[in-house]
């Protein structure tokens, strides 16, 4: 390799090593599973890397990065290239447990958030856990901003009743 393109592999590790984390977890909200979340950042990285050149041009070079994360996986759901479904997360399969929070409520959240359609899941996790703007989830996810409000209202009412109770639970 030319000196450039070792700058340039430099500059790629660096970025995956800064972002790693923050795209994992992304990975993670949205598949449900933690293998298939490491196979989503993988390939992730894969088309980041294709892209080097862009995505340090861009404007947010993570940003970029979450789109092609979150592209990857909606294309991966509506192409259904892979039948296999997992059957039940345990404590295992999200990895070990943080400080903060109750960890089975963590899977019991991920849990919840399986049985929503894939856009919903993408919806939910951009608006709520990254905290992002109407306006920003809808252009990530290259819909209307009154799609991202219905389509979010009507995933907080499928979630509701499955989260509810696990708030009963640990908040009595």
């Amino acid at each position: 390799m030319g000196v450039k393109a070792d700058r340039q592999a430099e500059e790629f590790t660096a970025f995956v090593r800064a972002t790693g984390a923050q795209l994992h977890h992304a990975a993670l909200l949205l598949t449900g599973d933690h293998h298939l979340a490491e196979d989503l950042a993988q390939a992730t990285y894969a088309k980041v890397f294709v892209r080097w050149r862009q995505v340090q041009a861009a404007q947010s070079p993570v940003a970029y990065a979450r789109t092609i994360l979150l592209n990857t996986f909606l294309s991966h759901r509506r192409l259904r290239r892979n039948g296999e479904r997992p059957s039940d997360l345990t404590d295992t399969d999200v990895g070990p447990p943080e400080a903060g929070p109750d960890p089975a409520l963590k899977v019991d959240l991920l849990v919840a958030l399986t049985g929503l359609a894939p856009l919903d899941r993408a919806v939910v996790v951009l608006r709520y856990w990254e905290d992002r703007s109407v306006a920003d989830t809808a252009a990530e996810l290259g819909i209307s901003e009154s799609a991202v409000r219905t389509r979010a209202r009507r995933a907080l009412q499928r979630l509701r009743p499955l989260i509810d109770p696990i708030s009963e639970r640990t908040h009595p």
